[in-house]
């Protein structure tokens, strides 16, 4: 997770009132997140190939695909942490190339392996992630007041982080992305690791964060995570968007009608590989 200045509110939880006050900016009614033409090489590999995509706000979508199909360089372009070779990304309006104090200052990135400071305890760390998005200290003692409980982090939040399970470490994450109310989370397998009440409890977090306004890109092999929560999925293959939609609109492209994501991902994903001679 990349700390990043503050942002306005967005978490349902908390007063959505400082989410909605962006309609008054002029970034408000841009989509979310805007790729054009993005493509990102590795040598002579073609991790991600001409991505367009538009995502607007108060969208939950999952980013679906075969493990090294280009979902998390995707994430990482998004998040800035990695440059296009070509094409632009957008958050909120803003390139997050010329503009990426602007364009991060909206978005939280939570990365499949959380990086914690493993000689702070977990409350050291989410107060040291409030410093670095410049929240006030009643900012920060609210929003940890709202999180310790909501993700289950009483019992371990006072413990050296270098003892914790995925599990724990995912919660904390999770609690550090969330503390600054950001107006794009972007999440890479938000699941892996998280027993079935915080899988619930996360569930809830994210719909609660869409249902005010804020906007949720979501990479995850988990498919009945993505059926169930999702607006719209897309789904990647060696770089290339092959399908995107609703799931009756992915089952139409598909053509099979009343499918279960699993079935229209194996059938796209299995043509591309009879499209290609593999």
């Amino acid at each position: 997770m990349e700390p990043s200045p503050k942002m306005p509110a967005d978490h349902e939880e908390a007063d959505p009132s400082m989410l909605k006050s962006q309609a008054a900016e002029p970034d408000a009614a841009e989509p979310a997140i805007v790729l054009s033409g993005v493509q990102k090489r590795y040598g002579h590999q073609v991790a991600v190939r001409e991505l367009s995509l538009s995502i607007p706000r108060g969208e939950l979508f999952a980013f679906v695909g075969p493990n090294g199909a280009g979902k998390t360089t995707t994430i990482k372009l998004i998040a800035g942490l990695l440059r296009p070779d070509a094409g632009t990304v957008h958050v909120c309006g803003h390139p997050v190339q010329g503009d990426g104090l602007a364009a991060k200052a909206r978005l939280a990135y939570v990365p499949d392996q959380p990086f914690l400071y493993e000689k702070l305890t977990g409350r050291e760390f989410l107060q040291f992630v409030a410093q670095m998005y410049g929240l006030s200290p009643a900012q920060r003692d609210a929003g940890l007041a709202r999180l310790i409980p909501q993700l289950g982090l009483a019992e371990f939040v006072d413990r050296l982080t270098d003892g914790f399970s995925h599990g724990m470490k995912q919660r904390l994450v999770l609690a550090a992305a969330l503390l600054h109310e950001p107006l794009v989370l972007v999440i890479d397998e938000p699941m892996v690791g998280l027993d079935p009440r915080t899988v619930r409890t996360v569930k809830d977090m994210f719909r609660a964060h869409v249902r005010a306004g804020g906007t949720i890109f979501m990479s995850t092999h988990t498919l009945e995570v993505a059926e169930a929560m999702a607006d719209r999925i897309g789904i990647i293959h060696r770089g290339e968007l092959l399908a995107v939609g609703t799931l009756e609109q992915l089952r139409a492209q598909s053509r099979r009608a009343g499918s279960a994501l699993e079935d229209i991902f194996l059938s796209v994903t299995e043509a591309e590989h009879a499209g290609d001679g593999t």
